[in-house]
């Protein structure tokens, strides 16, 4: 499962502006609703109860919220950047600016689980997150995110012949 296969270019909004955590879960609980025909008191709903669970902001600016719902078929994503980071309760209590929310289907089972390690991967890459955080546009962020899930980043120096790109040589950034 690649990152392009639940993220579309529709389900992405930059210069989002948010004041709490509530805030930036209904928006993307809106951009859930408008773009994959869900009920959005569901999709707030379900995303507030699994916050309530704990803290889905993983670190460096980061947040993974994830439901389950009804009325979906596959996975689908939706990544949203706030304008001004908002407190989160995240791991390493910094403020979170980017989200990259995930609902799947009621009955998905592993699948649920391996995209979110995806994403947490993805996002993990210190060089990625700066990358996204200046990205200009949508259409800018998708391809960032969706270029082979982050392994197809330009080499750091001197390590063209050994194949390892920049992006996993940084791993805590």
């Amino acid at each position: 499962m690649h990152i392009g296969d639940f993220l579309d270019r529709t389900a992405i909004s930059t210069r989002v502006n948010a004041s709490s955590k509530r805030q930036a879960l209904a928006v993307i609980a809106e951009i859930a609703a408008r773009n994959f025909a869900l009920d959005v008191g569901e999709a707030l709903d379900a995303l507030v109860e699994r916050e309530a669970a704990g803290s889905t902001g993983v670190g460096h600016g980061v947040a993974a919220p994830h439901a389950r719902l009804a009325g979906l078929q596959r996975m689908r994503g939706v990544f949203v950047r706030l304008e001004n980071p908002v407190d989160f309760d995240a791991v390493d209590d910094q403020p979170v600016d980017l989200l990259f929310a995930l609902f799947a289907p009621k009955d998905a089972g592993a699948e649920h689980l391996r995209a979110l390690a995806r994403v947490s991967r993805l996002l993990r890459h210190g060089d990625l997150r700066e990358q996204i955080r200046k990205a200009k546009s949508a259409d800018a962020i998708h391809a960032l995110l969706v270029q082979d899930d982050g392994a197809a980043r330009v080499p750091a120096a001197g390590t063209e012949k050994a194949g390892v790109s920049a992006g996993l040589l940084n791993l805590g950034g």
